[in-house]
């Protein structure tokens, strides 16, 4: 009797504790024994032969098996109906992690999923979606024809907006996180948003997708980022790590440590890192015809 109690479950029926299992065709498994339970090709197999295509994941993988071309999260959020975004990209971070799909910079800047198993068994179709989310350019295929060449006013940031979602998506991906745009609240009361922060509020960024080294009011931007971000750490506790993403080495050589400027220094000792992400070179040129737009 000790000898079988000592031995870890598993298999367990027990509804009380169904958050913590992974539903496998008809068993349910302890997250804790599965992969030491089933070699990897058998959690694949799991996960997919019967699954319900009902379910998010299995709308996500069919739309992924169908597609002639690997599809980014929001291509997939508007094929499927599934919102919000970050349900998307926590499924197909979890494929990832399952070796179901290989996630991967797509020509248009953004990361897709390509799926790994076996084509020959692709669905005819995706199932019906249940929303009627309006297609983003990114599900259209990067550059639908004209979208770009649209007059765009000469103020207008999208090209910089759009570049800070794939650098949060990279740095994401580097440090093992899922980063999206949040608003914090501080204790006396104020509403603060940062350009990107995990669901544990462990790590607070802010990106800049300038390329090219900086001016003198340009350099005033990253330094209000940064004193943002220390203002917003003092609140919390457990302090979270703060990083200011950027996007082009010359622009970031005044902030790294080494540098000249005393901004260099005052991040080091603020606790603030500086990374550098590269962003794939079509998307890098479309931030620099703005700036040129923008006269930045």
């Amino acid at each position: 009797m000790l000898a079988d109690r000592a031995k870890p479950p598993v298999m367990c029926r027990a509804k009380s504790t169904a958050r913590a299992f992974r539903y496998s065709g008809a068993r349910r498994v302890p997250r804790a024994h599965l992969h030491d339970a089933y070699p990897s090709r058998y959690i694949r197999a799991m996960h997919t032969d019967g699954m319900d295509r009902g379910t998010h994941r299995g709308r996500i993988v069919t739309a992924i098996r169908a597609s002639s071309q690997p599809l980014d999260d929001d291509q997939l959020a508007d094929q499927t109906g599934i919102s919000p975004r970050q349900t998307v990209n926590q499924i197909c971070r979890a494929l990832r992690d399952a070796e179901m799909v290989r996630r991967h910079v797509g020509p248009s800047g953004k990361i897709v999923n390509e799926w790994l198993g076996d084509r020959s068994e692709r669905p005819a179709q995706i199932p019906e979606r249940t929303s009627t989310a309006v297609p983003s350019a990114g599900a259209l295929g990067g550059d639908p024809a004209g979208l770009y060449d649209l007059e765009i006013p000469a103020g207008s940031s999208r090209e910089q907006l759009d570049a800070e979602r794939v650098m949060l998506d990279l740095l994401g991906d580097q440090l093992g996180q899922e980063l999206y745009p949040a608003t914090i609240t501080i204790p006396s009361g104020e509403h603060v948003k940062v350009d990107g922060a995990d669901p544990d509020r462990s790590v607070l960024v802010e990106c800049w997708a300038h390329q090219g080294p900086p001016k003198s009011a340009q350099r005033h931007k990253v330094l209000a980022d940064a004193f943002k971000l220390a203002w917003i750490s003092s609140t919390l506790y457990p302090r979270p790590d703060l990083i200011l993403c950027l996007s082009d080495p010359s622009a970031a050589a005044p902030f790294l440590p080494g540098g000249r400027s005393w901004a260099a220094k005052a991040f080091q000792d603020l606790g603030i890192s500086v990374s550098v992400v590269t962003l794939p070179e079509e998307l890098r040129q479309r931030v620099l015809a703005a700036q040129r737009r923008q006269y930045r």
